[in-house]
């Protein structure tokens, strides 16, 4: 037995050493509040017009941590909960909100014109960029991302409401697909991870 006892001593150090080996200084991984979706094969960008009239793509937003919400200027709930939560999450931010980008991107390009989404996104916040395409780019960008929408018809031909999916979309600053986010999770959750993508 005390022949064995040595060997059993380097044993557990060996045992301990390796499990401590995660949380060395520099080595913790992130721990996300939302959905973490590192290493899923979508949403790896888009090529769609921002308010201002420039055409923009995913990688123009690179040094930068991206959110991307799918919805429309006329929706009633969602969008515009949505939008005053990630106005929210800026303010939170403080300084570190510059090393971030909100995009909205609409779901409703026949109504959400270049004018109308320059009036509407940036009254969230000054730093937020709404951006539109064709009818095919948009099928398009939400396909790619995997984003349901669907149009209701209403009363008369231009009073139509969209269903669409809730949750954004958080890419990090190499712009790789990393969270995403369901509606109503609280803005706190969303600056705790998006702290997490900037350290």
């Amino acid at each position: 037995m005390r022949k064995l006892l040595p060997l059993l001593v380097a044993a557990c150090a060996l045992t301990l050493s390796l499990t401590a080996c995660d949380k060395l200084p520099g080595k913790q991984a992130a721990s996300f509040q939302n959905t973490d979706v590192t290493g899923l094969d979508y949403a790896k960008g888009f090529s769609l017009t921002d308010h201002t009239g420039k055409p923009r793509t995913l990688a123009d937003y690179k040094g930068k941590v991206v959110l991307v919400f799918f919805g429309y200027t006329q929706c009633p709930d969602v969008c515009p909960t949505t939008m005053a939560e990630m106005a929210g999450v800026m303010q939170k931010l403080g300084p570190q909100a510059d090393q971030v980008q909100v995009l909205f991107i609409t779901l409703d390009p026949e109504r959400d014109t270049q004018p109308l989404l320059a009036s509407y996104v940036p009254a969230f916040d000054k730093r937020f960029v709404g951006l539109y395409g064709t009818l095919a780019q948009t099928a398009k960008t939400a396909k790619d991302f995997k984003v349901f929408y669907s149009k209701v018809p209403g009363k008369d031909p231009g009073s139509y409401t969209i269903d669409h999916m809730a949750g954004s979309y958080v890419f990090d600053r190499d712009g790789r697909l990393r969270l995403f986010i369901r509606h109503g999770g609280g803005a706190d959750a969303i600056v705790h991870d998006i702290k997490q993508l900037l350290s």
